[in-house]
């Protein structure tokens, strides 16, 4: 029998996991500038949302413990959603930086990562995985919200939000590592 206690234990090792999961972000940034360069056109936008995407959905997976074969569906996902995501934002935008036009950006960035990790989780949570994309889409726009008030440089046109954002995001996301563990009990 689970108790109250063993069940609040590993939820908080589910979340914690989870929000160490922020760093996927930063270092997904970071590769993709090192590799493609800033976000400033449609073909950086596809190359540097896949570079993120994919170091990004690698370390949510691991957050998530996934086995080999969902851990490379959620990467896959993670990197399709995002390239799709910055390219269609970005350009829906002109690939401009300031606090709205990235929060625009934000939003269509994850909410086509939303969807595409929405068809993964689908299998898991059932009609449920249907709110992640608005959800995402959401947490996103705030995450280059946060990013741009506390002054990161922007105009660099990064693939992603920096630390704030992405730490806020994780805390706003652990939902799904909390509803994947519920499910499997």
């Amino acid at each position: 029998m689970t108790t109250t206690a063993t069940v609040t234990r590993s939820s908080t090792r589910t979340v914690l996991r989870w929000v160490v999961s922020f760093t996927g972000f930063p270092l997904g940034g970071l590769a993709a500038m090192l590799l493609v360069g800033p976000v400033d056109g449609l073909a950086p936008a596809l190359a540097g949302g896949l570079v993120t995407g994919t170091v990004l959905g690698a370390v949510q997976a691991w957050a998530l413990r996934l086995d080999r074969s969902a851990a490379l569906a959620w990467i896959g996902a993670t990197a399709a959603g995002l390239a799709a995501g910055l390219a269609v934002g970005g350009s829906a935008v002109s690939f401009g930086t300031t606090a709205g036009e990235l929060a625009v950006q934000g939003a269509v960035s994850g909410a086509l990562v939303g969807v595409a990790q929405a068809v993964v989780l689908a299998r898991r949570l059932g009609a449920a995985a249907a709110a992640w994309p608005a959800y995402v889409a959401g947490v996103w726009a705030l995450g280059w919200t946060l990013t741009t008030a506390v002054g990161v440089d922007v105009e660099r046109h990064w693939t992603v939000f920096g630390a704030a954002g992405a730490v806020t995001a994780a805390v706003l996301t652990s939902v799904l590592p909390l509803a994947l563990e519920r499910r499997s009990r």
